[in-house]
């Protein structure tokens, strides 16, 4: 098995995601631990926690994360809101820790009156709070965005900023999930300039934050804003990117999860997208 793997569900509870994952002949996944639209926050049991690690020594999982609710804004300068967002964003890395998950992946959020800076600021705020809440290695991985609306982190100095603010002791388990489609869509032209993209990366975040791909291709085009993932080679990055992506020595061991449609029987798409990206690699 190599680094590839996808979001896979996680009904019936946490202990079905190894397996599921490993019916896509793959050691890597990503889940979520609680419904991702609704604010319920259930714990994790130790026999829930017992059985998911016994699935996974199973089926030989290697790496493997949560993404936290759609919910969450750590942005906002809504105070009401902010103060939720953190308490779900604690519980979020505290199930997640008792699966002894390697990383939760974030969306940076959305400063609603236009003031970036403050919501980078805020996100930091957040970001610490939880990790000072709840110690252990579970790294928190923030995704770049596409720049829809009043989202922030569409650019990697605005995730050098959220990270930048972090306490210097809990900064080590901030890194950076990047996503293609979200990248092409904030303006990044992983088709035209790919060298360039990540001298920029390297030269602003630096590859050992480097924590996570979500490898998603885009509906839409350059520049466009819009979050919406297409099958991997058919939408605007096409093959080359990801061709790129999966010969390139610095990413080679740096785990890749899909996002992508996944089908009529909800393995059939993950499949096609892994096949693909697997015969990239010659």
């Amino acid at each position: 098995m190599d680094e590839l793997g996808a979001h896979v569900s996680a009904a019936g509870g946490a202990r079905n995601t190894p397996g599921r994952a490993a019916e896509l002949e793959s050691a890597v996944f990503q889940l979520f631990t609680k419904q991702p639209n609704r604010w319920a926050e259930p714990t994790i049991s130790e026999a829930e926690a017992a059985a998911f690690l016994r699935a996974r020594e199973e089926h030989g999982t290697r790496f493997c994360g949560a993404h936290d609710s759609y919910l969450i804004n750590l942005s906002t300068p809504d105070d009401a809101l902010w103060e939720r967002s953190v308490r779900s964003f604690t519980r979020e890395l505290e199930r997640s820790t008792a699966l002894r998950l390697d990383f939760v992946v974030t969306h940076p959020g959305n400063a609603t009156d236009g003031d970036v800076p403050s919501g980078l600021h805020r996100n930091a705020d957040g970001v610490t709070r939880a990790l000072e809440e709840v110690p252990g290695t579970t790294r928190i991985l923030l995704e770049i965005t596409a720049g829809s609306g009043t989202s922030v982190g569409a650019t990697f100095e605005n995730l050098r900023t959220i990270i930048d603010a972090v306490p210097a002791p809990h900064r080590e388990r901030v890194g950076v999930c990047f996503d293609t489609c979200h990248a092409l869509a904030a303006g990044y032209d992983l088709v035209d300039d790919w060298d360039g993209v990540w001298a920029a990366f390297e030269d602003t975040l630096g590859f050992d934050r480097l924590g996570l791909f979500h490898l998603n291709d885009s509906k839409h085009p350059l520049g466009s804003r819009k979050d919406r993932h297409e099958n991997i080679g058919d939408g605007f990055l096409g093959e080359a990117p990801f061709r790129k992506l999966m010969t390139d020595p610095r990413f080679t061991a740096i785990p890749k999860v899909l996002e992508t449609p996944k089908g009529a029987d909800g393995l059939e798409g993950d499949r096609m997208n892994l096949a693909r990206l697997r015969s990239y690699r010659s």
